[in-house]
Order: C-alpha cells, then sequence, then structure tokens
C-alpha cells in the first residue's frame, strides 16, 4: 500500500487469465485484506479457472521448470523407502507401479507426514519418521499412502479438487493393519 494505491504482483502464470478470472482473484484478494467474506461467486469462478486441464497442465509444466524439489535420499538412519516402495508396490500392486522419486524430507515436520508431488514425480516423508522407535508399520502405511495418490490421481470437477476420492479411500483400507497404524500415527 503506497500512498493510497494497493499495489500487488501476480504470477505470470495468470497473464493469459480472463478479465473474469482476474477480477475474481482482485476480489479474493481484498476480501482477504479486508477480513471479509470471500465472495463465493470469485472463488467459484477462480477455482473452475484453476482445475482447467490445460492451466492445470500449465501450472505443472512450469512447477517442473521453475521448483526445486528439496528431498534428501530414499535410505533413512532407520529406513530405506526404496526397499519399502518394493516391497509395497509387489504386495498392494503386482509390482506395477512405476517408482517415483523418493527421499526423506529436510526437516521433521510433524503436521506433514508425506506428500506425493505430481510435479516432480515425487513422494517425500518427514524425517520425523525414521527414527528409531517410530513403528515400521507406520512409516509404510504413509508410504502406502502417498502410493495411492499415482494410482488415483485427483478429481477436479468445476471448482472442487478432491485428492482422496471413494476410491482411494477404499483402497486405503486395503492396507494391512489400517486401524492399527492409524493409531499408531495419532500417538506419534
Amino acid at each position: 500500500m503506497e500512498s493510497g494505491t494497493l499495489r500487488l504482483r501476480l504470477a505470470d502464470t495468470l497473464e493469459s487469465a480472463p478479465a473474469s478470472v482476474m477480477e475474481a482473484l482482485a476480489e479474493i484478494l481484498l476480501a482477504k485484506l479486508f477480513r471479509r467474506p470471500v465472495p463465493a461467486d470469485s472463488n467459484d469462478r477462480y477455482r473452475r479457472y484453476l482445475n482447467r486441464r490445460d492451466i492445470r497442465r500449465s501450472l505443472d509444466l512450469v512447477r517442473q521448470i521453475r521448483g526445486r524439489k528439496r528431498v534428501e535420499g530414499a535410505r533413512g538412519k532407520h529406513y530405506d523407502l526404496d526397499q519399502m516402495f518394493e516391497e509395497l508396490n509387489f504386495r498392494y500392486f503386482n509390482g506395477l507401479m512405476a517408482r517415483p522419486i523418493l527421499g526423506w524430507s529436510p526437516y521433521a515436520s510433524r503436521t506433514l507426514l508425506g506428500h506425493y508431488d505430481p510435479s516432480h514425480n515425487a513422494i517425500v516423508l518427514s524425517r520425523v519418521l525414521d527414527r528409531s522407535d517410530t513403528p515400521k508399520l507406520a512409516v509404510e502405511y504413509v508410504l502406502f499412502h502417498e502410493m495411492l495418490h499415482l494410482r488415483y490421481p485427483a478429481e477436479h470437477k468445476g471448482a472442487r479438487r478432491r485428492v482422496h476420492t471413494r476410491d482411494f479411500k477404499d483402497a486405503e483400507r486395503q492396507f494391512a493393519g489400517f486401524a492399527e497404524a492409524k493409531i499408531l500415527l495419532k500417538n506419534l
């Protein structure tokens, strides 16, 4: 904010967005700036634009080219993700899943235990899991969960993005020790 004028910079990935999408984004940003409710129609218009297949593909390509994925090696102090991936792949996917980049996060996050990054085709598990007091079942479950993101990609319908679809959740419950692993992770 300079002398009564609000200035902002937008990513170049939005430069080809239609005026209606830019207006929606402006309404969203102003609502957030002034701590007001975001207008539902603006949010919907912006999300629908971002969820278009061509825009998603373009954003993934930009992330792939510009982004750096901070991943440390798959062999941790206590667990080897490459070996664990192969065991889970054979057990649950008949050995047919292509191996993505596997690694441990540089930092030990307790809130984000793992994630799959489709732009970099990488599964990263939090270093907090690579400890001697972490049960193998808990680590296997988190890795299995992230592997399911390869098998069941996010669905985009209109303004909605669904990451954990019904098929995803059904497949997740097939993990041997599912309930026990959830309890272990809750108590971590």
